[in-house]
């Protein structure tokens, strides 16, 4: 059987890195694996290649910077073509980027069936373009990996039961990744004087940084955080640091460079608390027993909340401020096995072979 996987952002990286592991150790599953070119530069791309060991693409469409209309409709041409010169027998998309819902929308209009990582996740909130990629991405799938039981409930509630897909519950992936390679974490190379204790950031979603209100609100937190509670160390991505400069905001805590995904690991685990407007984020602080608070009104992990291991609170400075506040140092425990334990890629493949007989 032949596979052409899609990738193009972070965490579709992190999520393939364990999946084409599993399919490597299958005699039954061949993989081309095409990289759209949505996150470009070294620390946001070719750096998770290298460390997590993914095959490197066979196929490279380099296509970035653009409106999100622009970008998928660009990816959808040149997806196109790749489908026609390798004709796979099936799609494999990751989560909920422009490069997922081109993929699916690619093959689907070649009629190649699709399979969907990550699927039924649902934030409630039509205003993000991940939740528009992910709905539109479950409706042309007909193998849609759930990571958890909400993610299967949320596509009962919209009928797929009586649909002709499949509806599989099996696991999460990024948490096949964050036991994996726990082990190998690394300092990052800009930790010189690291701080014992420090919060980890992340500030990147579009709903935050292009609308000045938000952000100058969760600027305004983390200077306040940085100076009265602890450290704030946020790696910052280029898009976000060139928004911050144009809106005249100062941000007074310490900034380094992305980093790779072994670096985010180890400033994980080092950390006293995670905050975040990131979807895997949030999880992978799960993972790793520490409380989150995520930047953001409403979340597609609604069982982190459920669980007390993470808190919603926007972008409102006040708030922001006394949920790190109550967190910080906060130890989270993983005793209902929300995520399956690390075994979701194995499924993965032996639900591919299965379809394909």
């Amino acid at each position: 059987m032949k596979i052409l996987t899609v990738v193009g952002a972070r965490p579709q990286f992190i999520k393939a890195s364990v999946v084409s592991r599993a399919i490597q150790q299958s005699d039954q599953v061949e993989e081309t694996i095409l990289h759209t070119g949505q996150h470009f530069d070294e620390n946001m791309s070719d750096i998770f290649f290298n460390q997590l060991g993914i095959p490197k693409p066979d196929i490279r469409l380099d296509i970035h910077g653009s409106s999100h209309g622009e970008m998928t409709g660009r990816m959808l041409i040149e997806i196109e073509q790749a489908l026609i010169a390798n004709r796979p027998d099936r799609v494999m998309v990751y989560g909920d980027t422009n490069s997922t819902l081109a993929g699916a929308l690619a093959a689907a209009k070649m009629h190649i069936p699709v399979a969907h990582v990550e699927a039924g996740l649902r934030s409630f909130n039509m205003r993000m373009p991940e939740e528009i990629n992910r709905i539109l991405t479950d409706q042309v799938s007909d193998l849609l990996f759930c990571p958890t039981s909400t993610a299967i409930q949320n596509l009962r509630n919209e009928g797929f039961d009586q649909k002709n897909v499949d509806c599989i519950q099996v696991g999460d992936v990024m948490q096949d990744a964050a036991l994996m390679f726990a082990r190998k974490s690394m300092c990052p190379q800009s930790s010189e004087g690291w701080p014992e204790k420090f919060v980890l950031g992340t500030l990147h979603r579009a709903e935050n940084t292009d609308d000045r209100a938000r952000l100058a609100g969760i600027v305004q937190a983390l200077n306040r955080i940085h100076s009265e509670i602890a450290p704030v160390v946020l790696p910052l991505h280029p898009r976000t640091r060139k928004l911050i400069q144009q809106q005249g905001l100062e941000l007074n805590v310490r900034v380094i460079d992305p980093v790779g995904y072994l670096e985010m690991i180890w400033l994980i685990r080092h950390s006293e608390l995670v905050m975040t407007d990131s979807g895997g984020l949030q999880k992978e602080a799960f993972f790793f027993g520490k409380a989150c608070v995520t930047l953001r009104d409403q979340t597609e992990w609604v069982e982190l909340i459920e669980a007390g291991a993470n808190e919603l609170v926007g972008a409102d400075q006040r708030g922001i401020f006394d949920a790190v506040a109550r967190n910080l140092g906060r130890e989270v425990r993983d005793t209902e096995h929300l995520y399956g334990g690390g075994e979701a890629s194995q499924r993965i493949v032996e639900e591919l072979v299965k379809a394909h007989l």
